[in-house]
């Protein structure tokens, strides 16, 4: 059972329930370029690399690569966005300098992450926006099952507001190695203990492929594991966090094929530096992700 009494088997059926929730085949299973999606994969793009760009200038940009979302924005940017005929697909909560290190796993900062939590949602139901972001925050000394346990009580109160509004709290894991030191939720192992423990289909996990290649590798048999705790997807290239292209390590379209042979309902978000003009960037990323 998890701690609030819900067990392991009714969590993985109500998450599965949901529209991103599904299960990718297993090593028998035939997957490749030529099995298609019952729909489409939805794409989408992060705002916060294009910040030499207004938000009007990447709606334009990211429609004519072909996406249909704008990913991590601030409630005052949904409008826009909406207003120029894309989706907003995740929320930020906050405008907070400390967002990345200063989060979940510390105890002393749960009222802050809370309340930024407890106003965001009903801002994101009103919208119809389908999801905000969450963050661990640095570990500084805790261990595994100290974290795991503190941010996991702090979801568990956010939880019912996200049920009762429908709106999904999405917990990202970044790489500690590369990008972002000391981060806590640093592994997909402990973000899935977080979200088991938490056992709320509306507390799902954002699985960044660029942070758990650099940190763990093994994406797609990662994805085909835990997908039912799988609510979004962010990508970009490794090493380095830039274009979707021939000079980085990951084979992107075999992701994408992975996940359209499962019927994955969620957003991929496209979230790497552009090293280049935008359009060409995203217009590849697309195609990698249309090719499954």
């Amino acid at each position: 059972m998890s701690a609030d009494g819900v067990s392991r088997r009714d969590f993985l059926a109500a998450a599965a329930a949901l529209p991103a929730a599904a299960t990718l085949p297993g090593p028998g299973t035939r997957s490749g370029p030529d099995l298609r999606p019952s729909t489409p994969l939805r794409q989408a793009t992060c705002r916060w690399p294009y910040a030499g760009l207004s938000l009007p200038d990447l709606c334009q940009v990211a429609r004519g690569a072909g996406l249909t979302g704008i990913d991590l924005l601030h409630p005052d940017e949904w409008p826009v966005v909406r207003d120029l005929g894309l989706s907003v697909v995740t929320g930020n909560s906050t405008r907070r300098r400390t967002f990345l290190t200063d989060g979940l796993c510390d105890p002393a900062m749960q009222a802050t992450v809370l309340g930024e939590l407890e106003a965001a949602i009903p801002l994101a139901a009103a919208a119809g926006v389908p999801q905000v972001i969450a963050l661990t925050g640095n570990r500084r000394g805790r261990s595994d099952a100290q974290g795991i346990e503190a941010s996991a009580a702090a979801l568990r109160r956010i939880a019912p507001l996200a049920e009762e509004r429908g709106v999904t709290v999405v917990v990202e894991m970044l790489n500690s190695l590369v990008d972002h030191p000391d981060h806590f939720a640093d592994r997909t192992a402990i973000g899935v203990a977080i979200v088991e423990a938490v056992g709320s289909p509306r507390v799902r996990l954002l699985y960044d492929v660029y942070h758990m290649q650099v940190m763990e590798g093994n994406v797609i048999a990662t994805l085909r594991r835990h997908l039912p705790l799988i609510a979004h997807v962010h990508t970009a290239g490794v090493p380095g966090r830039h274009e979707l292209d021939g000079r980085q390590e990951l084979h992107y379209p075999a992701i994408a094929a992975a996940l359209a042979a499962a019927g994955y309902g969620g957003w991929v978000a496209h979230e790497f530096v552009p090293t280049r003009d935008a359009l060409p960037g995203l217009r590849e990323a697309v195609a990698a992700f249309q090719a499954a």
